[in-house]
């Protein structure tokens, strides 16, 4: 019979975006690979299709977002069952609600069958962290509480990693640079960007890439462009979700259509970062965030806030500016210092490409096959 691994996250898209390398791993282990999510959410995607072939199986489960969702009982219960009838041998977890429900239900199953498996759970970025809002500390209690049914907590930046230290773990916390950075792949010698979107020949591009939700803050560089109308410059924004529409709006009243471009779910994104001029990353909240990883790789200087896993990536001054307000004239000032010192932007973008080397997937792939040799032998430590 063969060994199974069960990965677990709250939406689809999630392990064929980020986590295919544990996959492989864990394959070349002699690993079945399961992945219970919620398939009818997906995001990092349009659908489901870059599962097929994997050899993962599936297991549909209608996770929410939301701990008060009147659906936690019944997805907590399907988990447990899940963990009852297929009896894995190691398990990993991700994102708050399904780590909270993947640890309690395997807790459940531990009592009731003696069988132990090894829970791993990764932490892509405590809700709670400094500066947070007050509500968003209701997630530490769970975080501290569940720890104890944790053989091995994984966090991805230093100020997790210091706070993790200090819970009730079974296990042990331990730091992974993220899920690791891949090399770029080849470039598309047909693939023109500035064609591709209608922006003309002659303009500078900044571009931002991600989940268009009202965390990543995009609003704030459209007030920016604002302050650029007679420049040239355009500000491409690849990526899809519930503040599209929203953004849009701001757009059209801004009267910013010339100067604004809504790239949509983009395939493109290494070779749309290769011939763009620098990147804006305005986010509020952040783990350790493989945007801006890629926007270093590709060797563009960045504008971002200065939270965490933003600064354990870039320094300010070095691969670009870390605010503390990130308001409107911060990027304003950001963006004119790279129009009008070309040079130092260029300095800037070859830092990040030699920083990020720091973080490749190579160095995480090394860690995880010694933490998943570590579970299977019962050694986590």
């Amino acid at each position: 019979m063969s060994k199974k691994a069960l990965l677990v996250t709250r939406v689809s898209g999630f392990v064929p975006q980020f986590e295919m390398n544990n996959v492989k791993i864990l394959q070349e282990m002699g690993y079945e690979i399961h992945y219970a999510a919620n398939f009818d959410v997906v995001v990092y995607g349009k659908d489901n299709s870059r599962l097929m072939g994997t050899g993962i199986h599936r297991h549909h489960i209608p996770f929410g977002r939301s701990p008060f969702s009147r659906d936690v009982r019944t997805c907590y219960l399907a988990l447990k069952k899940l963990m009852f009838e297929e009896k894995f041998d190691l398990i990993h977890c991700h994102m708050p609600m399904t780590g909270v429900l993947t640890r309690k239900a395997a807790e459940k199953v531990y009592k009731m069958t003696g069988r132990k498996v090894p829970v791993i759970y990764t932490a892509h970025g405590f809700h709670f962290y400094e500066g947070a809002p007050v509500s968003n500390w209701k997630y530490y209690v769970a975080e501290k509480h569940y720890a104890r049914y944790t053989d091995k907590l994984l966090v991805i930046n230093q100020e997790d990693y210091v706070r993790a230290k200090k819970f009730p773990i079974r296990g042990n916390v331990e730091y992974v640079q993220g899920v690791g950075l891949k090399p770029a792949p080849e470039k598309d010698p047909d693939f023109d960007m500035r064609k591709a979107y209608g922006i003309p020949a002659d303009h500078k591009v900044v571009v931002s890439v991600g989940e268009l939700t009202e965390g990543k803050n995009n609003e704030v560089m459209l007030r920016a462009m604002d302050r650029f109308r007679r420049k040239k410059l355009t500000y491409l924004i690849c990526g899809t979700g519930a503040m599209e529409e929203h953004l849009r709006t701001v757009v059209r009243e801004m009267h910013l259509d010339e100067q604004v471009v809504f790239a949509g779910y983009c395939e493109k994104i290494p070779d749309v970062l290769l011939q763009a001029d620098c990147f804006a990353f305005p986010s509020k909240r952040e783990g350790l965030p493989v945007a801006m990883m890629e926007a270093m790789r590709a060797g563009l200087p960045v504008l971002a806030l200065d939270i965490r896993g933003n600064h354990d990536l870039i320094s300010d001054g070095e691969g670009g500016f870390l605010f503390e307000e990130g308001n409107a004239s911060d990027y304003v000032k950001g963006l004119s210092f790279f129009l009008d010192y070309p040079e130092e932007a260029k300095r800037m973008g070859e830092w990040n490409k030699k920083r990020v080397q720091d973080f490749s997937i190579d160095l995480v792939e090394e860690k995880m096959r010694r933490i998943y040799a570590e579970a299977e032998s019962g050694e986590l430590k």
